[in-house]
């Protein structure tokens, strides 16, 4: 295996370890047991742990703007953002580890000013691919990225995470009634039937 093989396989070895248990809690040894190789040989390729923690954020969020890439593929307008949001959805069911991570880089980045410059450049950029890759109006791609911030906190806290418009009609009753409402409750087919409209951005992630 190349270095640059060994340095992307600890990249994601790193990815799975600190989204498990954080910058702090986790350790190089831990990091290194998992690709199989010795801390020296490690240290070589990132030269600090700190290092490979900005260089596995890097890759959470550039994995995230490739996904988004995909799933518009050549579609435009809202069902290049109903791409987006469902293929984000099967990454949320699919992959733990990316929200779990995704949760410990927010949570590193209020005190570590270099990982929020990074953080700041790369939802920049994931921003600007969102609009372009949709033509939607400002207003819509932050409505699209807002519903994507709401499914994370769904998605962590256990909370019904129903589709379309559904979700909206799941959520309330699921407010007043925690723990015992799931996706595909009466509320939300109250709600189909009903013919209410649904919002745009949920519509979107739908």
């Amino acid at each position: 295996m190349s270095a640059e093989e060994r340095r992307e396989q600890t990249i994601r070895a790193a990815m799975a370890e600190f989204a498990r248990s954080g910058f702090e809690g986790t350790s190089t040894a831990a990091i290194a047991e998992r690709v199989g190789v010795s801390q020296p040989y490690l240290f070589r390729l990132f030269p600090s742990k700190r290092a490979l923690f900005l260089a596995a954020a890097e890759r959470c969020f550039d994995d995230m703007e490739l996904a988004m890439r995909e799933a518009a593929g050549g579609l435009y307008g809202a069902e290049a953002l109903t791409a987006m949001g469902q293929r984000y959805r099967r990454i949320l069911a699919d992959d733990p580890t990316l929200l779990r991570f995704q949760l410990q880089i927010y949570a590193a980045a209020v005190d570590d000013p270099q990982l929020r410059a990074l953080g700041n450049a790369k939802w920049a950029k994931l921003w600007r691919a969102i609009g372009e890759l949709s033509g939607e109006t400002p207003e819509e791609v932050m409505r699209f990225v807002s519903v994507g911030m709401l499914l994370n906190v769904l998605t962590a806290f256990d909370i019904p995470c129903d589709t379309g418009e559904r979700l909206p009609n799941v959520l309330v009753e699921w407010s007043h009634h925690p723990h015992e409402v799931r996706a595909g409750s009466l509320a939300a087919d109250r709600s189909s039937s009903s013919g209410e409209s649904e919002p745009a951005a949920v519509a979107e992630q739908g």
